[in-house]
């Protein structure tokens, strides 16, 4: 019997080291068209149906990219954001504050993990999504909202699927998780409870602590169940310091480990 294919932190790791090559992944750059293919390429290569989401918001050209593991209708969405911001606004130093964001956790974390997971599910039968965002992050820049990627994919979307979760900023070496205040509770906590279930719980903290927008509101505004998880004590948002040294693939495994195994079970 084949043994199961397991979640590799360093396979994440490398994930990211390679979207960072790439330079900022601000939305129309260069780096933008690089990471969308190589996401493109990683699904595509993994088994998955592969779809791009092609849409314009006030005439900048957006791309979501959608992974299927069948035809069918999802009873799971795994989501995350593969955007960069194009300003460093939470710089001390107001000489670097025009300079894009790096994006190592912020950005190329969670699409690392999400693509790790598409290797591990490659043979899933379980029906599930993988959704990376274009435009989360460029919110309060030329008036633009956040997680627009996020909005327009929940706005079109023609199935109700059972659970949807976010993924962001979970790179993180000094990986702390809070439950996050405007998620579906009781969806986050059998989330939290399977990672206690793993040894944990010192990472997943059982209690509230932010509200934030992020790419699960679109799809709690339209009354399916959505859970972030995000480390959102970190101290490198949003600035210059955004790089591959503030990130570790141990976290990476961590987060991978809880989500297929909460998907195993949640999802027999």
């Amino acid at each position: 019997m084949p043994r199961p294919i397991v979640f590799d932190g360093s396979i994440a790791l490398q994930h990211i080291e390679n979207q960072l090559s790439f330079g900022p992944r601000v939305p129309e750059s260069e780096g933008s068209e690089k990471v969308k293919s190589y996401i493109f390429e990683n699904l595509a290569s993994a088994g998955w149906i592969v779809e791009r989401q092609e849409f314009n918001f006030d005439d900048t050209a957006l791309t979501n990219i959608i992974a299927k593991s069948s035809i069918n209708a999802p009873q799971l969405i795994l989501g995350t954001h593969f955007d960069t911001r194009s300003i460093s606004d939470k710089e001390g130093d107001a000489g670097r504050y025009a300079s894009p964001v790096p994006g190592a956790n912020d950005g190329a974390s969670g699409t690392a993990v999400l693509l790790e997971m598409a290797r591990v599910l490659e043979d899933t039968n379980k029906e599930i999504w993988l959704i990376f965002f274009d435009a989360e992050d460029q919110g309060r820049i030329n008036n633009w909202e956040w997680s627009i990627g996020a909005e327009y994919f929940a706005d079109n979307l023609s199935y109700q699927p059972e659970s949807v979760v976010i993924i962001d900023m979970i790179g993180d070496i000094n990986l702390d998780i809070y439950k996050e205040i405007q998620s579906n509770q009781p969806l986050t906590q059998l989330i939290w409870e399977e990672a206690e279930q793993l040894g944990y719980s010192s990472i997943f903290k059982n209690e509230q602590k932010y509200s934030l927008l992020d790419d699960h509101i679109p799809f709690i505004n339209r009354g399916i169940p959505a859970s972030l998880i995000i480390d959102f004590d970190y101290l490198y948002w949003h600035t210059n310091d955004d790089t591959f040294d503030k990130v570790s693939a141990e976290s990476l495994e961590i987060i991978g480990n809880v989500l297929t195994s909460w998907i195993s079970n949640q999802y027999p």
